[in-house]
């Protein structure tokens, strides 16, 4: 039920004293007339219930302890199972604390005495009201966090729908392999990852993260995520691609919101990758050999801090067997009991024993070491995580006839 102060206070008096509700109608007049208080009467606890039952808007019982059919006793333990948020105050005669303490420990809320005093009454009524009152805006908060976290449960589903999670992604294409992983911080975040075949020579890949977290973040991630999508299909070079989603962008951004991405693309018969990255960590290259090399600039403004910002293209050569990996700053920051960050040298170190492991595994392993690191400490902000394997060209080498092309050469 939700708190309504607007109206009187609605009190349900059960007593089988017939004089009773002439009294109080008498004694509260003033408070009737000016709609404070609005009572109403039952003889004993069998019509109180039913009153109950058919009136749902009830606030306050004044219950007797003795009645016939059903006594006051009784009624507070019928009370007590039913879902209400209203309070009960007992009518006893005086040093009775036999029957008080029962009542108290059935649930009521306070007692008053016979003969009543009705100045003791208003007040009593006063602070179970306040009480009744607590009751239901508590009662109001929990049913509104439990629809806000029914929101939050389909927002994550939502939001983790919209992210690749097949894998492997392209099981028909030899020519590499990758794996991703995103885990929110809180029920829905900011970080992103994704990746398309923008043609059949050509893979494009992202890995971007929201400034802050919850659902704005996560609405903001989802328009970049479709618009840099839509406009890479179209076979525009990197930068070109964020230059664009960074125009249409910034004019609808909400002050102080920006993002930060890494998006490259693929060649995939030579393993090479321009890539535009927009203010975004500095991805790493395992190679072969077991070497890891930081790629370096050139390294752009992020996203929605300006309106026009030209951003510059880099290159990464990969041979067979290389790996590219991609991550949000939810990775070195995460941080341990002594707030230490896990900082980007364990990351290079982690990876440094990842050479010929898979892109999944890359991915696992650098995420145990964060669990390790952090010793079960609440995850601060969203984890992604993106690795790419070149496997190279699937194109089979040209096999030369040696002598027709003597012959050619001597012009026989």
């Amino acid at each position: 039920m939700s708190l309504d102060t607007s109206g009187p206070i609605r009190i349900l008096v059960v007593d089988d004293e017939p004089d009773l509700e002439l009294l109080i109608r008498q004694k509260f007049r003033r408070e009737i007339r000016d709609r404070e208080l609005d009572f109403r009467f039952a003889p004993d606890g069998l019509e109180a219930l039913e009153k109950v039952n058919s009136d749902g808007g009830l606030d306050i019982i004044l219950s007797d302890i003795n009645m016939p059919r059903m006594d006051g006793l009784t009624l507070l333990s019928r009370l007590a199972d039913m879902e209400l948020t209203l309070k009960t105050v007992i009518v006893s005669a005086y040093g009775d604390m036999e029957n008080i303490r029962t009542a108290m420990n059935r649930g009521a809320f306070d007692f008053v005495t016979k003969p009543i005093n009705f100045e003791d009454l208003r007040k009593t009524v006063d602070k179970t009201w306040k009480e009744v009152c607590l009751i239901r805006s508590a009662e109001d908060s929990r049913k509104h966090l439990a629809l806000l976290q029914r929101e939050l449960d389909i927002a994550n589903r939502i939001q983790l729908s919209t992210l690749p999670s097949n894998f492997p992604a392209f099981p028909d294409r030899t020519e590499f392999d990758l794996y991703a992983t995103m885990i929110p911080a809180q029920e829905v975040g900011g970080d992103f990852y994704d990746f398309f075949m923008i043609d059949e020579e050509q893979l494009g890949f992202v890995v971007g993260d929201v400034s802050g977290k919850g659902v704005g973040a996560a609405m903001f991630m989802a328009i970049t995520k479709t618009l840099l999508k839509a406009t890479a299909v179209q076979g525009n070079p990197a930068q070109t691609c964020v230059r664009h989603v960074n125009k249409v962008l910034y004019p609808e951004s909400v002050r102080g919101l920006f993002v930060t991405a890494f998006y490259g693309i693929l060649d995939i018969e030579t393993g090479i990758v321009n890539y535009c990255n927009a203010g975004h960590n500095h991805p790493y290259v395992i190679r072969s050999n077991g070497e890891v090399e930081i790629v370096e600039p050139p390294k752009g403004l992020a996203l929605c801090l300006t309106d026009d910002f030209h951003y510059k293209a880099g290159q990464i050569n990969l041979t067979k067997g290389d790996t590219l990996f991609m991550y949000t700053d939810g990775v070195n920051e995460a941080i341990n009991a002594t707030r230490e960050e896990f900082g980007v040298g364990r990351i290079v170190e982690c990876l440094k024993n990842e050479a010929g492991c898979k892109p999944a595994e890359v991915v696992r392993d650098v995420f145990r070491e964060v669990e390790a690191f952090s010793g079960g400490i609440s995850q601060a902000d969203d984890i992604t995580m993106l690795a790419l394997e070149y496997l190279g060209s699937k194109r089979e080498p040209v096999e030369i006839d040696e002598q027709a092309l003597m012959g050619n050469m001597t012009g026989d």
